[in-house]
Parts: C-alpha cells; structure tokens; sequence
C-alpha cells in the first residue's frame, strides 16, 4: 500500500505565447498565471483551490519583470496564505525543485505547492523594436525569499579571458569531445547535425514549440548566412533559443492530499527515483571537457532510487541547450548511441525554445502527459545548469514505485555523494602563464558577418605529460588565418608557448 505522504504531480500547465499585439502582452507574470490556471485544470480542480496553496516557488527568469516575482503571482492567484520563494539562476532549478518538494511533503513538511517559472523575452524583443515602453512591475515592491544561494558562474580570471557566455564555453566541451571519440572535424560536424535533427523531428510533433520545423542533419551541421556559425562547431541551429514568450507550471500534492482533494488518480504521477549533482562552479576548475562525473553519478542515484538501470527507460528528455550537453549525458548514462530511443519528447532549447532557467518546467509537463498517455510506462528528465555545471534527474511514472509503499518515499541525500565528487582530482589553475604549453581544449568565435573574432583556449603548462600539470586560460593569437585553421584542423594536443600581457595569456603556435 502507498504511504499517504508519498508526494505525486497532480496537475501540469503550458504556454507558449507568440504574435500578440504588443498592446495585450501577459509579461512574466501573466504568463504563469496562465500556465498555473491550466495546471489547476488539468488537475481536475477548480480555479479558486489556488487559495490552498501552501508555496508557491517560481524560477528566476533571465530578465525578471517585477521585483517579487513569486509574491506577484500569489497575488494574481488569490493564494494569500502561500509561502513564496524564487530559485536562483540554472537550467537545474525546475527539477531541483521538484526533488526537492517532494521530499518535503514526504517528510509533512508541506502539503500543497505549485511550481511556475516564465520568460516574456520575445514581448521585451518586439517591444524595443517598436521602441514601446516595458513596465510590467507590480505589487509586492519586496525582495523575493532565494530558495537557494546563487551563485557566480565565471571567476573574473575567466571573464576576462571571454569564458562566461554558454555560446562560448558549451564548444570547448564539444571540441574535446569530439577528440576523445578521435572523430574528424566533418564527421562529428554531421553527427551533431544528426543528434539535433531527431530533436527538431520530436518538436515538430510538440504542441507549443516555438519551431515546430523538422530539419535535416545537413541543414542544421551547415554553415550559411542563415545559419552563421557561433561558437565553433556550434552553427546558429546548435544553440539554445531562449527569445520565446514560453511558461510551465507543475502542482505537486501527496497521495492523501490528492486523495482529499478529489483528484481521479489517472492524473497522478509519481516520482519514482531523483538526484542532484554539483561539478566545480568554475570551468577552469573541471577535471576535464570530455566528460561529467556528476551526471555520471546523478544518474546512478536516481535510477537506484527507482531500481531500474536505464535500459527501462521509456522515454527520455536530456537537457538539450547544446549537443555537448546531450551526447555527454547521454554516454554518462549509459545510452547507447544508436539507440532507438528519442533523447526528448520536447524538441530542446533550440527548437520548443527554452524560457530561461525554467525550460525543464517543460520538460517535466511533457513527460507527465506522455506517461499518463502509456500508464506504467517510465520517463526520465535531467536537467543542467551553467556550464555542465549543476544537474538534477527526475524519474516519472503513473505507477507506484515499489520501494516508496509503507516505508515512505525518501531519497539519499545529495551530500553524501556530492562528497565523493568533491573529492576528484582536478588540475592546479594558474592565472599569469609563462612557458611551454599545450592545448586540452578549444574553440573560434565567429562575428554576426562570419568573420573569425578570437581563439579561446584551455591550455596546460608543459608538453601534455603531466596529467596534472597546471591548466591555464589564454586568447590564441590574433591571426584570422590562424584562426580559420583551427575550425579546420583539430589543435588539441598542439603544443607552442603561452605569454601574459596586459593580464591576457595568449598562446602562441
């Protein structure tokens, strides 16, 4: 028999919102209240039970429109007696906080909560094109609570090297990637091609994708004016698309809430296994590019959790802003390449679109919908923020997990293993580089016109031997020739020497 705390999703809402007039825009704010309003509805409850909430946690969006942001939609939703709180910036957050949620209403810490998160990119894009005024601010004039600590992603020794924008640094993981699996430059150009096509084939059949277009591996692995390359290997297509006017909400009960609540038990989803995972905050301070031990690991505690490994797996949704963050995740889980499997039953960031921090709000409404479409079947949701940085897994199904019955739904606590983590070799960084050096990893970004901007660079001191020799930041040198051979020919393992002016080490060939 289930225990009465078990935490279950009752109820799951979307908007996607596109082509409005710019004088009936929603903002962040209407945005979730229109998700959360579904979310009630698919739940199978009337509107006015939001005065029951007992939290109301909201994702951060990249550009939040009003200074209390939970607080605001507590009001539009007449929750007066709901505590309130925001989750800092990362694409870890919804899932994050589902983990989180549900072990608080197991342990009857809390009973009733909705989740909601949103971003009105797209109105504040059209707005400034029409050189309209962007005002969304509302009541309460407050400071959020931060449900937790945020955190600064690049250290001013990166930034001031350029290593900060997902655009730039997601490539260098790809680059060393590509060179542990010893692909050429054009073959892995077609495999991401191919990786990405799959996705865009998923969000062409996804109601509510932004691009609901499916493309070609060529297509998306090409070059061309529409299609200018970013980051090197990443082609506009590659990257996450986060201008959308996108929401999601999720509402989250126990079996004996649900219960008293009246919600038909077809509509309830369980979280059968989940973890959460921390690589170093700071790029330069990773063990390396090729690979993530925390995903590795996350996976593995939320698969045990459920006990099944992935091959029961129905469906997947991997956290998709780029292709380095799919492949990795994708081999440290164990899942085969050629598997038959689809890697998302959204579409990704590039083609749903992606609202920020709050695109795996998405992913998890997605999913519940698919496996209440297939009772007892099984989906798995991670989610990534930052820099392959935090990581958080949810494992879904309409069926009861058969380790969460009397016993109750509990979850090893993420500090335990995140020890483990912490404890991983990582290579000494050095800030001032003088000397031999040799490349780990790499990439070229390219201007708006294609034209070659900079070479960014993971070096090592020395000649590659050491396996701890200390890793330094550099710019390659200004050579637009240069440059352009380094999109061509693969310089991991290149070695030359490496100078600081002007507190910038730049790598020499």
């Amino acid at each position: 028999m289930t225990n009465d705390l078990t935490p279950v999703l009752i109820g799951v809402g979307q908007v996607t919102d596109k082509g409005r007039d710019l004088d009936d825009l929603p903002g962040q704010i209407g945005l979730m209240q229109w998700a959360a309003e579904r979310a009630f509805d698919d739940a199978g409850l009337d509107r006015s039970k939001t005065a029951d909430l007992d939290e109301i946690l909201v994702v951060k969006a990249f550009r939040e429109s009003t200074p209390n942001s939970p607080a605001s939609l507590a009001l539009r939703l007449g929750a007066a007696k709901a505590a309130t709180g925001l989750m800092p910036d990362g694409g870890n957050g919804p899932q994050y906080l589902v983990n989180r949620t549900a072990e608080k209403i197991a342990r009857g810490e809390t009973r009733f909560v909705l989740l909601a998160g949103a971003e009105a990119k797209d109105s504040v894009r059209r707005l400034k094109k029409a050189d309209r005024p962007i005002d969304w601010a509302e009541a309460p004039d407050s400071d959020p609570t931060m449900i937790a600590e945020p955190l600064q992603m690049a250290s001013g020794y990166e930034r001031a090297h350029g290593i900060w924008a997902p655009a730039h640094v997601y490539p260098m993981f790809e680059n060393a990637y590509r060179h542990r699996l010893g692909r050429s430059i054009a073959d892995h150009q077609m495999a991401m091609g191919r990786l990405f096509a799959h996705l865009s084939e998923v969000a062409a059949e996804t109601p509510g994708a932004w691009f609901p277009i499916p493309r070609t591996a060529e297509e998306i692995a090409t070059p061309t004016p529409d299609n200018r390359m970013v980051g090197w290997p990443y082609t506009k297509l590659m990257n996450a698309f986060n201008h959308v006017d996108q929401s999601a909400a999720i509402l989250m009960t126990s079996v004996a809430g649900a219960r008293e609540m009246g919600v038909p038990e077809d509509r309830w989803v369980y979280l059968h296994g989940c973890a959460d995972a921390n690589e170093p905050v700071m790029v330069s301070e990773r063990g390396d590019y090729a690979t993530c031990p925390a995903i590795r690991v996350m996976g593995q505690k939320a698969l045990g959790m459920a006990g099944v490994d992935q091959s029961a797996i129905d469906l997947f949704d991997l956290y998709s802003c780029f292709p380095s963050a799919v492949a990795i995740a994708r081999d440290e889980l164990g899942i085969p390449e050629d598997d038959a499997r689809p890697l998302s039953v959204t579409g990704g960031l590039p083609y749903h679109g992606g609202a920020g921090n709050n695109f795996v709000m998405n992913s998890i409404a997605c999913m519940v919908d698919k496996v209440r479409a297939t009772p007892g079947s099984k989906g798995m949701v991670t989610a990534n923020g930052g820099f392959l940085t935090k990581h958080a897994a949810g494992i879904y199904s309409t069926d009861p997990s058969p380790g969460h019955d009397g016993a109750g739904w509990a979850r090893e606590d993420p500090a335990t293993y995140q020890a483990e983590l912490d404890a991983l070799p990582v290579p000494p960084v050095v800030k001032v580089a003088e000397g031999d050096a040799v490349v780990e990893t790499y990439t070229v970004v390219f201007d708006r016109d294609g034209a070659p901007r900079a070479g960014f660079i993971m070096g090592r001191l020395g000649d590659g031997a050491d396996a701890m020799a200390p890793r330094f930041i550099a710019h390659a040198v200004d050579d637009a020739d240069l440059l352009h051979q380094m999109t061509r020919e693969d310089f991991i393992g290149h070695t030359g020497t490496v100078t600081n002016i002007d507190r910038i080490n730049i790598m020499r060939f």
